[in-house]
């Protein structure tokens, strides 16, 4: 009797170890796969809205990898991927520690750093008749504010900047979004803010750059630009190079270096054209012309680890920065 009911309690004690190992994964799944509605609700794009928007470079919609295989039967790799695809399930478990996050909001889309409280990029498309003034906009009723999408933990906030020396610099500028309140009150949120330097940048010379770009529209009828911070290295007194940035308030909101522009312009006939601008976030003389600050779009793509506008091949490129390329 002895030896039936150490079995049956064994049995028990099993039974219930895998009611509750089956219940905590299915509860981790239902919590991931809430989790990532949730994120998608306003992070991802729809499939229509990327193919309107040539060249969007959706880093963090990605999920999960599966490595490239050579050419098999369909069985043995789909028997294969579904093998790989288990395996990542499972060490995934409990979720990705992270993936860059990609907000859209209605006029501009943008993936977030949480690690500088500062975005990787800012994505927007303009035309002559979306930057037409709507007499119903106004500025003054926009205040700046955290993304409660973000999580409190890498959030930046107001009180990060005050008495910090710097401005909430707009990445995609109030001025681009007038055609309608809610488009201009959107690029009022902290995760499009960068800390610039007010005098002599901000207010100025990068305040220049912004006007260049909307005036593009009379040129182009298309015109898409990304918008971003760069944190760039300096050789220092020792022979070596470092990069040094600032951090500014509670949160650790990063000073970005630079600041950088890429514009691709399609004109009617359908050719493309490219510029791509980097300022330091110093004070700039007003009077320096704005080419002085042109550069090569690969320099900035392989200091910012991103790839611009790469669904145009460079070959279908008539100009960049104003000159013809073969």
């Amino acid at each position: 009797m002895k030896n039936v009911k150490s079995i049956r309690k064994i049995a028990f004690n099993l039974t219930a170890l895998t009611s509750v190992g089956l219940g905590g994964w299915c509860l981790g799944k239902y919590s991931e796969q809430r989790r990532y509605s949730r994120d998608n609700e306003t992070s991802l794009l729809s499939a229509t809205r990327i193919r309107n928007m040539p060249g969007l470079p959706l880093f963090g919609t990605v999920s999960a990898a599966t490595p490239l295989t050579p050419a098999e039967s369909n069985y043995d790799m789909g028997s294969k991927m579904s093998s790989t695809a288990t395996r990542v399930s499972q060490i995934m478990k409990f979720g990705f520690p992270g993936l860059d996050h990609v907000r859209s909001y209605e006029d501009f889309v943008l993936s977030y750093d949480r690690r500088n409280r500062v975005a990787h990029w800012v994505f927007e498309h303009f035309t002559k008749e979306r930057l037409q003034n709507n007499n119903e906009v106004d500025r003054s009723k926009c205040e700046f504010k955290p993304d409660q999408s973000i999580h409190p933990f890498f959030r930046s906030e107001n009180s990060d900047y005050k008495g910090s020396g710097y401005d909430r610099g707009h990445l995609a500028a109030a001025g681009n979004h007038k055609v309608d309140q809610k488009h201009i009150e959107q690029t009022f949120f902290l995760t499009n803010m960068a800390p610039q330097v007010g005098k002599g940048f901000n207010r100025d010379s990068w305040n220049r750059l912004e006007k260049y770009v909307r005036k593009l529209t009379s040129i182009y009828k298309d015109v898409y630009v990304c918008t971003g911070p760069l944190y760039l290295p300096k050789r220092e007194a020792n022979g070596k190079k470092y990069v040094r940035y600032e951090v500014i308030g509670a949160n650790h909101v990063a000073v970005p270096t630079h600041f950088y522009k890429v514009i691709v312009g399609e004109t009617s006939d359908g050719k493309y054209e490219m510029e791509a601008f980097v300022m330091p976030n110093t004070p700039i003389d007003d009077n320096a012309p704005l080419t002085n600050f042109q550069v090569p779009p690969d320099s900035i793509e392989r200091a910012a680890g991103l790839l611009f506008f790469d669904k145009i091949a460079r070959n279908k490129l008539s100009k960049v920065n104003g000159k013809n390329i073969g």
